[in-house]
This record gives C-alpha cells, sequence and structure tokens, in this order.
C-alpha cells in the first residue's frame, strides 16, 4: 500500500490514471512485481466503468494468453464466443477473404467477448491484488509542481483536493486524455465521418465460429460470433444519418442491416439495445514524457476495423510492465521509458497503419480503386504468404510481443 511522508501526500512506485480495461490489466501485471500502484478511477466503487458495457470486444490469441497468465480469463462467468474463420467481402466489389485458423493449424483466431463480462472478471481480479490503493470515484484535475524526482498528481474525491505522488506516472485515461494533455504531448486526430452502432443480433443460422466483416463505402457491418448464441453487431453509417437511424424501430433497423450486410448468416429475426459511437482517431505524438507514459487509448484510438484496439492496449500495458521489471527501484527511470517507447515502435506503428489504411481504402467509393480493391481480396484468399502476414496480425504477433502474449501459465 502508499506510504506518506510526513507533511506530504502518499507515494507509489506507479501511479495510474483511468481504471478501465489497460489500466485495470496493468496494475494487475504490476502487482506480481510487488510495486506499490495507485489507480484513479471516476466510477464508484461497486460500479464499473462505462467503456463495460455491452459492445462486443474480439481478443486476439495473444490477447488470451497473457490474461490467462493475469488470472482474469479464468474468472470469466459468461460464455465466450470462437472466432475460428474470419470472411471479409465488400460490397460493389468482386471477390472475398476467408482466414480459417485450422489451416494455421489452430482452432481458432481468438475470442469475442462481452465488455461487461470482461469488467466484472477485471473487478475481481483487482480485488485480489495485494499492494494496489484505489482512489474512486475521483478525478484527475493537474499536475504539481514537482522538485524531488517524483511527479506530484492532483485529485479530487469525497474527501476534497489531494496530491499524490508517483515514481511513474501512467495516463490510461481514454482518447480525450486529460493527463495527456496536461503533459503537453499533443495528439493528431482524425474524424472518419461515421458513427458505430453496437447491438445484440440474433439470426436465422446460429453463429458457427465465423466473424464476418462486409465493407461497404459507408463503413463496415460486422458480425461477431458470440458466447450466447447470437451475433456482436457492428454497423458503420454516415455521421449525418446517424439520428436517422438512430430513430429507426427495430424492423427498420434490422431491415437496413440485412440490406448491407447481406444473407451469409440468414435472416436478422431479432436485435437487442442499441448503443452508439462517433468513430473518431486519435495518435499521440509522443509515448513518454519525464516519468510519465501513455498507454492504451491515450497513446492511440483507431478505427475498429480489424478489431485490433484492445489487444494493442494491452501489448502497451503488458510492455510496459515487463520494462519495469528490470528497474523495480525505479520504474520512472529515464531507460524504462526509452526502452518502453523503442518495444512499442513496430507494433504500434504496424497496427496503426493497417487499421487506418483499410479504414481508409474500403471506405473510398471511388470507381478506380474497385479493381485494386477486389484485386486485393482476391490475393489474400489466394496467396498464403499474405494470408500468413494478415494472420499474424490478427492473432496479436506483431513486432516486440510481451513474454506473457506468447505463453499460457501453467
Amino acid at each position: 500500500m502508499s506510504t506518506q511522508a510526513p507533511g506530504n501526500g502518499p507515494v507509489h512506485d506507479v501511479l495510474i490514471v483511468g481504471g478501465g480495461l489497460v489500466g485495470a490489466s496493468l496494475a494487475i501485471a504490476l502487482d506480481a512485481q510487488g510495486l506499490d500502484v495507485g489507480m484513479v478511477e471516476a466510477a464508484p466503487a461497486g460500479a464499473l466503468p462505462p467503456v463495460f458495457d455491452q459492445r462486443n470486444l474480439s481478443f486476439a490469441e495473444a490477447t488470451l494468453n497473457a490474461l490467462q497468465a493475469l488470472g482474469v480469463l479464468p474468472l470469466m462467468r459468461a460464455p465466450t464466443g470462437p472466432i475460428r474463420r474470419i470472411h471479409v467481402s465488400r460490397r460493389g466489389d468482386f471477390g472475398r477473404m476467408l482466414l480459417d485458423a485450422e489451416a494455421y493449424g489452430r482452432g481458432e483466431f481468438g475470442r469475442v467477448v462481452v465488455a461487461r463480462d470482461f469488467g466484472e472478471a477485471l473487478e475481481v481480479r483487482l480485488l485480489q491484488l495485494k499492494h494496489l490503493t484505489r482512489y474512486r470515484p475521483a478525478r484527475f484535475i493537474g499536475l504539481g509542481e514537482s522538485d524531488d524526482g517524483m511527479r506530484h498528481v492532483r485529485i479530487a474525491d469525497a474527501n476534497g483536493e489531494r496530491t499524490l505522488r508517483t515514481k511513474l506516472l501512467v495516463a490510461a485515461d481514454g482518447a480525450r486524455s486529460a493527463l495527456r494533455e496536461a503533459l503537453g504531448i499533443t495528439a493528431r486526430e482524425h474524424d472518419y465521418g461515421q458513427t458505430l452502432f453496437i447491438a445484440r443480433l440474433r439470426t436465422q443460422r446460429a453463429p458457427d465460429g465465423t466473424a464476418f466483416e462486409r465493407l461497404t463505402d459507408h463503413g463496415p457491418t460486422a458480425l461477431l460470433p458470440r458466447g450466447d448464441g447470437h451475433y456482436g453487431l457492428v454497423h458503420g453509417v454516415p455521421r449525418e444519418d446517424a439520428e436517422a437511424v438512430a430513430a429507426l424501430d427495430d424492423a427498420a433497423f434490422l431491415a437496413r442491416v440485412q440490406d448491407a450486410f447481406g444473407w451469409r448468416a440468414g435472416r436478422f429475426l431479432s436485435v437487442g439495445e442499441r448503443s452508439r459511437y462517433p468513430m473518431l482517431g486519435c495518435v499521440a505524438d509522443a509515448l513518454v514524457a519525464p516519468r510519465a507514459v501513455l498507454v492504451g487509448n491515450a497513446a492511440q484510438s483507431i478505427h475498429p476495423l480489424g478489431a485490433q484496439g484492445f489487444n494493442l492496449g494491452l501489448r502497451d500495458a503488458l510492455t510496459l510492465a515487463e520494462c519495469i521489471a528490470g528497474y523495480a527501484a525505479d520504474p520512472g527511470d529515464d531507460a524504462v521509458l526509452r526502452r518502453h517507447a523503442a518495444r512499442r515502435e513496430e507494433d504500434r506503428n504496424r497496427t496503426i497503419a493497417f487499421s487506418d489504411g483499410l479504414a481508409r481504402l474500403t471506405a473510398n467509393n471511388a470507381p478506380l480503386l474497385r479493381p485494386l480493391r477486389s484485386a486485393g481480396l482476391v490475393a489474400g484468399d489466394a496467396f498464403g504468404w499474405l494470408q500468413g502476414w494478415l494472420v499474424g496480425g490478427a492473432m496479436g504477433y506483431r513486432g516486440d510481443v510481451p513474454a506473457l502474449c506468447r505463453k499460457v501459465a501453467a
């Protein structure tokens, strides 16, 4: 637990601002090292952060390996859905690409997990930690002057304002990170002009382990095989149409999605509660500052096409934990931060380029691009080397992968 010097606020080895998917996963990874960790969370005790809603998360094989090793996966109570095949097509273009896990000696590429179910498992695991202090509900309000080799962090909670001190400060507070701004790290934003509708979908044909990605001029329509016999739907629409689509009754919404997707899963029978999210990309221009580091969406928020967001953020967290392991006496040492930034460069750049490039190319309805896109789908389906490259990324093996992602704890 935290220490406190006379006249000063609590002192932590690592202070994480943000208790969502990536921040919580980092706290679990660091607890195994015996480090004193603090976590500033907006949600009160007994409540999950808003990010743990009904959206569907695609966990790559590397992510599942890591979550097993961290002791989170065994705590999942709801069934998860295996992804055994990935089917990609584009409306208006010929050709399609089909990736099959069996062709690569695997039973599955990954699994579909409902965010709320994952949040509940994370919460149970957090309550088991021995070295974590949770400040909740609390919010980050600014950085204080630092003249003692530590970061001074001002927060506000039920007891008013106070200052925490830490050797390493971690921003895990999302794409609109207030901490990133306070650190003076700029970010490049891109508005894809799309709104994504998320819902649970029941179809005539029950999921068989195939994840469908249907691309259109206005964004993707994806069906992800959940563990409850339904599909997780992601339906992209132009931003200017979002209000009209939100106002549709269930029958009209199903008809719209059926028209966009086609009949590969049979007739669409019913749809659950719908949520919507504007699709905004944001990439920080730096990952580190003196005694501070960005992880997850605070470092990069990417288009969900290809389902790489949380998988990438978890690799941020686990790489940081590995880098800290060699410098436990001072996790905020410059050498730790330089090593972390260097290790994350290839994976981060390649994943961002893949996701953003695919989103821009597939959403461009220029007639001259149609043959190129179609040829790309045909080539991806025909050439083993290209499929292998795509599969490696889909399974979470890009760049310098953290050790926990490569093996399952015995």
